[in-house]
């Protein structure tokens, strides 16, 4: 029962709390920053706070990337932008740049949104070991460090926002994606101890995870890149996530995801787990017959498997 109910509230809370009460900007501040912002759910969670008047800082790995990005949210929305070019797969070494970057600049909402996936389902001895130490240091490392970094700032002022973008497979262990998935069971443990250690100091700490969303981390499978009731695209799952944050702690991000979420929860996890190789397998079969009917496309690059989502 109690589970229903946080599922009801989870959903209904953007729809039925007044936006007046929860004004981003008012409540928090001028200024927020994204990473993985230039891609998917990243760059549309960047537009969407624009679209409420707030200042954005852009941290991505290509510097390219982050300049068009930059130029369509001054160019739609008339607010300050700031680029910061980092690559979280150098660990620590990228937080000091970031934080170093930013400097006196005050961020009130910090989106920890950057993170790496598979290039598609495999076994853990299939994964180079480069690619699994990428994983674990930008999706454990780069969320950890980035809340230590801004964390006190915020502390001090009374006020402002983190948002740590998890994912649904954190539900479950997950076999294919053994390691992508055990890191994201440990953002959603981090994030509620976190909110419990400075939810009293006047912070916001958000856990989002969503299920699948249209970007191109799912490249793997042509079945994610078609935009679906359970299955929107970045735009979309950002206008309804945004609109979560200071309303809910924890949230799918999107309302056809809450319901997702509230009936995998109904079996018990190996049941889960079950379900979920069962799933990455007929992925990892759509990715090999990708690769074989295509001939100039049949890798998925690496910078599209760095998350802006």
């Amino acid at each position: 029962m109690w589970s229903f109910l946080q599922t009801c509230r989870a959903l209904l809370a953007p729809l039925f709390i007044p936006n007046e009460q929860t004004s981003l900007l008012k409540k928090y501040g001028p200024w927020a920053l994204i990473t993985g912002s230039t891609d998917g759910i990243g760059k549309a969670y960047a537009f969407e706070l624009a679209k409420r008047g707030i200042n954005i800082v852009l941290v991505s790995r290509n510097e390219e990337r982050l300049k068009n990005t930059a130029k369509e949210i001054e160019s739609e929305y008339f607010v300050k932008t700031k680029i910061v070019v980092a690559d979280f797969s150098q660990g620590f070494k990228a937080v000091e740049l970031v934080k170093k970057a930013v400097g006196l600049l005050p961020i009130n909402i910090l989106v920890n949104n950057v993170g790496k996936q598979y290039e598609y389902p495999m076994y853990l001895s299939e994964v180079p070991e480069k690619e699994l130490l990428d994983i674990i240091n930008i999706n454990v490392g780069a969320v950890t460090m980035m809340c230590r970094a801004f964390i006190d700032d915020m502390k001090k002022r009374g006020r402002g926002a983190i948002v740590n973008v998890s994912s649904g497979s954190e539900l479950q262990p997950l076999p294919l994606m053994t390691v992508y998935a055990a890191t994201k069971a440990y953002i959603k443990s981090f994030t509620a101890a976190l909110r419990y250690e400075y939810g009293s100091t006047g912070l916001t700490v958000q856990h989002l995870a969503p299920m699948f969303v249209n970007t191109k981390m799912n490249a793997f499978s042509a079945r994610l890149r078609t935009s679906t009731f359970f299955v929107p695209d970045a735009r979309e799952y950002a206008a309804y996530a945004v609109a979560t944050l200071g309303k809910v702690d924890e949230s799918s991000g999107y309302w056809t995801h809450g319901i997702q979420t509230f009936f995998t929860k109904f079996p018990p996890s190996w049941i889960r787990m079950y379900i979920g190789a069962h799933l990455n397998l007929s992925f990892r079969r759509d990715y090999f017959k990708q690769k074989n009917s295509t001939k100039n496309n049949g890798t998925i690059k690496g910078e599209d498997r760095i998350k802006s989502i």
